[in-house]
């Protein structure tokens, strides 16, 4: 799945930690700047969940 992060560089650093321990994250852009908002910036990921224990 494709995600979007949209926030401060330090509010997408800490989703994005969150969403790892989650997620196997494949692939992290690099942040795009808001067209209106100077402070913040989008960043594109790539994910697939964690394989669950029955999973296993």
């Amino acid at each position: 799945m494709r995600i979007r992060l949209h926030g401060t560089p330090s509010e997408t650093a800490a989703t994005l930690t969150a969403l790892a321990e989650v997620l196997d994250v494949h692939t992290v852009s690099c942040p795009y700047p808001d067209r209106t908002t100077f402070t913040c910036a989008r960043v594109y990921i790539e994910a697939t969940p964690l394989p669950t224990q029955e999973d296993r």
